[in-house]
């Protein structure tokens, strides 16, 4: 899920630094996260690209609650994406897009092997009314399917967001992962509310023994919402800072099939997540 929530919107940044952080109020444990990428568009011709992308992440697992293990195996993990896309415009409206993104999502305590990669990707319509003049509510529509091999699921998932602007000022976005709802107060600042989806998927190169059972992976799902806000430096350069509360945590060791091994600290606490990006 760590990339997948981002994917239409991450073709449009060239490169982005970010930083989560979920805190327990309630126990000693927390999450943070470190986020990196950077996208190279080539153009082939007019509005056609070929994209070359590589993600980052860096999660770090502060667990201090007592558990029956111990916690230095999973205390680091690191999620690593290269991606390839390429998408073109045949006609005013619409525009198509490919994208596959092989990844390696593990603690790297030893030697990578067929454990540690996973393979993702997805293809796209995007029907672009906003900068259409024509049209009196502008909008934007992403339909798409999915492949993701962290879900379990051997199978694409459907994929769709709708966005539209209201006024000069309001503007909204339905979808999975994200929904919000943005005012614009100037050209400079932008608030939102918001309610959305992270976590993240990964190997345990050194399994975890529980009750006579064999955890190598883990798993975090989170379902958070908020209050945003983004100030843009230039057309192209911008900070954001979201802040919230997460409606569900759930933090899960797993075996090899994906069934649940032990439930880690699942309290509910706040969320921050901070950033600057550089977009086109």
């Amino acid at each position: 899920m760590l990339v997948s929530n981002n994917t239409i919107a991450q073709l449009t940044d060239i490169a982005r630094l970010e930083y989560s952080f979920i805190p327990q109020s309630q126990s000693e444990d927390q999450y943070t996260r470190l986020r990196a990428l950077f996208n190279y568009p080539i153009e082939l011709k007019k509005d056609t690209y070929f994209v070359l992308g590589a993600e980052y992440n860096r999660v770090l697992l502060k667990l201090e609650e007592p558990y029956p293990f111990e916690t230095q195996n999973i205390d680091n993990f690191h999620v690593i994406d290269v991606s390839i896309a390429y998408t073109f415009k045949p006609s005013n409206n619409w525009r198509y897009g490919v994208k596959f993104y092989p990844r390696i999502a593990s603690t790297l305590t030893q030697q990578i092997t067929k454990n540690d990669f996973f393979l993702n990707g997805g293809i796209y319509a995007i029907k672009d009314r906003t900068k259409d003049k024509n049209v009196k509510k502008p909008y934007r529509l992403v339909l798409g399917l999915t492949y993701n091999s962290t879900t379990g699921v051997p199978f694409p998932l459907p994929y769709v967001s709708y966005f539209r602007r209201l006024n000069e000022k309001w503007s909204y976005m339905l979808g999975i992962p994200k929904t919000n709802i943005r005012l614009n107060l100037n050209e400079k600042n932008l608030l939102q509310a918001f309610v959305a989806l992270d976590g993240f998927y990964a190997h345990i190169q050194d399994a975890i023994i529980i009750d006579n059972k064999r955890a190598d992976h883990i798993s975090l799902s989170v379902v958070v919402g908020g209050l945003g806000y983004e100030y843009s430096f230039t057309d192209y350069l911008a900070t954001y800072v979201y802040a919230g509360y997460t409606f569900r945590l759930n933090n899960v060791l797993r075996d090899v099939n994906r069934d649940e091994i032990y439930k880690l600290d699942n309290i509910n606490a706040p969320y921050l997540r901070t950033g600057l990006k550089f977009k086109i």
